[in-house]
């Protein structure tokens, strides 16, 4: 192998006269080492480049490893756990030290382990997600897509992991088959002529209720739409209203509207205009909007409200189900649909090109079938919240004046309001989700 680099076998030329063909490798993340999946895939992609090497092409296989954001700071934070200290402690430089530190230990093993394999990448073109030219990159992009409006900044529900205390995409969650419960529960008409009975998997979200839903065309409740109903223990009178995302024939046909809780109750808020409590700060435990609860870890808390429905007559009966519960695919911990101010790409203005290349034959699936996935993603695509509540990683690169509130989205670093002209200028402190970055990599590495 070193006989093979000491030659610069491996090396393609760009201004080779012969016809090129390009492998950008998937850059492996920076967690710690290879394992058989990678072994496999690298197999597959040297025999490739060395069969169209031998054929007289002038065949680039580009190297690389990922920083994986998530990762990468979670395998951190646990080795720091176990010295006794948190990344709070020691302030972000620190810690981005220890992760380049970490980053040149793990980045150089993976190199070592495909050099190992006999892997016959062009060394000299050896990239990593978070070196200058990616670092360029993003930022360009960003700003661009900004520009266009294709970025923004809002408050919308995301997934939210309480251990990682950052955001995740939905490509992050991985649902789990679990043990749980309906909660039937009795909701009182506020007028005294009786209640409504409703059916909830999550009886601690209740704190942050804003509305029971019906569907429009459900005979058993049109009358009762626009009235009110009393929310059991937080003693509040909230509306009665129809929408069509009630299924008739799921449990009693009415569904509980929490909006800061749900991705569905939240659409059926913005629908209706209804007010957003969030009831859960970002560690999980109830916040001050949970009254008496407040404090309480979310399951705890469902424990005592569940004792509390039970004595106070709003309990019906408890169903065991079995169900599907999202979870952390970092850590495994139960995500929590949370609205929280975020960044977020528009997705349907980009996946449709993507769409047409597939369906116009520019791009092939083998096998064919594969096609009928790959729509039904696409055309179902949501906005892609890209921010992160993390240190590692590309710092989003917007900037906010703190004398009038300006906010200035840059390639380069702001030092002064262009509004006001103040000094008092600070970068956002979320970084971007590492497929931002990754999402780029062939143009950051082979030029656009």
């Amino acid at each position: 192998y070193q006989f093979w680099l000491d030659k610069n076998y491996f090396h393609a030329d760009a201004e080779s006269k012969k016809e090129p063909y390009t492998i950008v490798i998937p850059p492996p993340n920076i967690t710690g080492q290879l394992h058989l999946g990678h072994a496999m895939d690298e197999t597959l992609q040297d025999t490739l480049i060395r069969w169209r090497r031998m054929q007289g092409y002038s065949a680039l296989w580009l190297p690389g490893t990922d920083h994986a954001s998530i990762a990468t700071e979670a395998k951190i934070v646990e080795a720091m756990r176990k010295e006794g200290i948190t990344k709070e402690e020691i302030g972000r430089e620190k810690f981005l030290e220890r992760a380049w530190a970490w980053k040149d230990q793990y980045g150089g093993r993976i190199v070592e382990q495909l050099k190992k394999l006999g892997s016959s990448c062009d060394w000299d073109r050896l990239r990593f997600t978070m070196d200058e030219g990616c670092n360029k990159a993003v930022n360009h992009v960003f700003k661009k897509l900004y520009d266009k409006g294709l970025i923004y900044r809002g408050e919308r529900i995301i997934n939210w992991c309480p251990h990682c205390k950052t955001s995740i995409s939905d490509a992050e969650v991985v649902f789990e088959e679990k043990e749980g419960s309906f909660w039937h529960l009795r909701y009182p008409l506020s007028d005294g002529s009786g209640y409504i009975e409703l059916a909830t998997t999550r009886p601690e979200t209740m704190l942050g209720d804003t509305a029971v839903a019906v569907h429009p065309d459900d005979e058993r409740y049109k009358a009762l739409v626009g009235k009110t109903v009393i929310l059991p223990l937080v003693n509040k009178e909230i509306p009665i209203i129809a929408d069509s995302y009630v299924e008739q024939d799921f449990g009693t046909g009415v569904v509980k509207i929490t909006p800061a809780h749900d991705p569905n109750d939240f659409e059926v808020g913005l629908r209706h205009n209804l007010p957003v409590i969030n009831v859960m700060d970002d560690g999980g435990v109830i916040n001050e909007n949970g009254g008496k609860y407040a404090g309480m870890p979310a399951l705890e808390a469902r424990k005592q409200i569940v004792k509390d429905l039970d004595e106070a007559g709003f309990l019906i009966k408890i169903e065991p189900i079995k169900h599907n519960v999202g979870t952390c695919y970092r850590c495994g911990t139960v995500v929590e649909p949370r609205v929280s101010t975020q960044w977020f790409v528009k997705m349907e203005p980009l996946a449709k090109p993507a769409i047409d290349a597939v369906k116009d034959g520019d791009i092939r699936f083998i096998p064919e079938r594969m096609d009928k996935v790959y729509y039904n993603w696409m055309e179902n695509i949501k906005d892609w919240c890209i921010s992160r509540q993390l240190w590692w990683g590309h710092r989003i690169p917007a900037f906010y004046c703190d004398d009038c509130g300006e906010m200035t989205v840059s390639k380069t670093d702001v030092c002064t309001c262009p509004k006001c002209g103040s000094k008092n200028i600070r970068q956002e402190e979320d970084v971007l989700d590492t497929w931002f970055s990754s999402a780029l990599w062939p143009f950051s590495t082979l030029g656009w």
